[in-house]
């Protein structure tokens, strides 16, 4: 039986296939899935974590925007958006607690990625543990001053 962490590697591999131009991957997701084992309860974790991304994805890259410092969203490789999408919206909008994510988007992240990225994750999801509080608008108001 497939555990969380296979089907958060499993939504992370989707949401870079989204990410980088394949917007049909939601046509194939219940395939993508059985192919990697992931089924019965763990299949509904990982429906729900891709498709509330898509779905919140604009509110996810304004929070994960507002984290960045002497950095442009668009230069993000596009492994690390997609770890860092999963990574928000489970801290957004979920109810798993922020260090379990963080840990799990850290541990994919060395999986797939390099040092360098590793502490990039680390540091914007730790950002926007912090500013939760912080309304959309408001960050939204903050990027658009930044120009």
């Amino acid at each position: 039986m497939a555990t969380r962490s296979q089907a958060r590697g499993v939504v992370m591999q989707l949401l870079y296939a989204y990410g980088s131009g394949n917007e049909n991957i939601e046509n194939f997701i219940e395939e993508v899935l059985q192919e990697q084992k992931i089924k019965n309860t763990q299949k509904q974790f990982a429906m729900n974590l891709f498709f509330g991304v898509i779905h919140h994805l604009k509110a996810i890259d304004l929070r994960i925007t507002h984290q960045l410092k002497e950095w442009n969203f668009s230069r993000i490789g596009e492994m690390e958006k997609a770890i860092l999408r999963l990574g928000v919206y489970e801290i957004v909008y979920t109810s798993t607690d922020r260090a379990i994510v963080i840990n799990e988007a850290l541990e994919i992240t060395k999986g797939f990625c390099n040092d360098n990225s590793t502490k990039f994750v680390n540091g914007v999801l730790d950002g926007v543990c912090k500013n939760l509080q912080i309304p959309l608008e408001e960050i939204e108001r903050m990027i658009c001053s930044k120009g």
